[in-house]
C-alpha cells in the first residue's frame, strides 16, 4: 500500500448576485493517508484518443473542515493531475475517497 499526501478541491457556494448562486473551488491541503487501491483503465470513446480513468481508493486522515464539507469535495490532486472524486465514505478518523476520471471542471 502506498502513501498519499496532497491537496483536495472543495466547492463552496456563494451568492454572486441576488438569487444567483455559483460554485467557487477552494483547494485545501495537505491531506495525508494511504492509497488503498490503485487501478488504471482505458475506455474507448467516440474520440480518437482513449479516455483515461482510474478506479482508486484513498484513505485520508480528515480534519474538521473535511468532515464538515465532505459533500463538497470535487477533486484530489495525485501524481500532478486532478482526479474527480466520485464518492466519499466516512470512517472516523478517516474519509475513504473513490476516484474516477480526470477532473475537467473549475479549479482553484
Amino acid at each position: 500500500m502506498s502513501r498519499y499526501c496532497g491537496a483536495i478541491g472543495f466547492a463552496e457556494t456563494y451568492e454572486s448576485t441576488p438569487g444567483v448562486w455559483e460554485n467557487h473551488i477552494v483547494e485545501r491541503g495537505n491531506y495525508y493517508g494511504d492509497v488503498i487501491r490503485n487501478r488504471h483503465k482505458n475506455e474507448n470513446g467516440e474520440s480518437r484518443n482513449d479516455n483515461v480513468n482510474i478506479d482508486n481508493l484513498f484513505s485520508i486522515v480528515a480534519d474538521d473542515y473535511a468532515y464538515d464539507h465532505f459533500g463538497s469535495m470535487r477533486y484530489i490532486l495525485w501524481m500532478n493531475q486532478k482526479w474527480k472524486i466520485t464518492s466519499v465514505e466516512v470512517k472516523r478518523p478517516r474519509l475513504i475517497l473513490t476516484v474516477g476520471g480526470i477532473w475537467n471542471g473549475q479549479t482553484a
